[in-house]
């Protein structure tokens, strides 16, 4: 059974405005730019890659942003849990709760691309613990689902 973890889950103005004091706590810089990435991103109802927040924010300012700039931005946002990597589809999802440190299990849809997180401490604490009893360190699991959402399923 999935452990539910109570934190408040942020959308628009007010996920920009967390996340931009989650980085400030972190000692970075809150730059417009970093803010159009992180609002882009969080704009997005499925993982996005860098090369598409990079092409939607270079239209918002009306010229082009590199996406070497981007995935910089993104690997920062993925360090300070303002992001969260999708692995296998190399692209991002915006973290709707900042301030909240734990390991997301993610079901990612093999037909839309959706894809959602949900919370597992039992699990996995048993990754991390397989990965320490091995002589590892700061292990961080990394869990993804693929399947069919209930919608392309139906």
């Amino acid at each position: 059974m999935a452990t539910h973890h109570h934190h408040h889950e942020h959308s628009g103005d007010k996920l920009v405005a967390e996340a931009g004091k989650v980085l400030a706590d972190a000692g970075e810089q809150w730059t417009a730019m970093r803010e159009d990435v992180f609002r882009t991103l969080a704009a997005q109802d499925r993982p996005a890659s860098a090369y598409d927040i990079a092409e939607l924010v270079g239209n918002q300012r009306g010229k082009r942003v590199a996406a070497n700039s981007v995935y910089r931005i993104l690997d920062l946002f993925v360090r300070t849990n303002l992001a969260n990597r999708i692995e296998s589809a190399n692209a991002y999802l915006a973290n709707a709760h900042p301030g909240c440190r734990h390991d997301c299990i993610f079901l990612i849809c093999d037909d839309c691309g959706q894809a959602e997180h949900f919370d597992d401490d039992k699990l996995t604490g048993a990754l991390r613990d397989a990965g320490t009893a091995h002589g590892y360190t700061g292990v961080r699991p990394v869990v993804e689902l693929r399947g069919l959402c209930s919608d392309c399923s139906a």
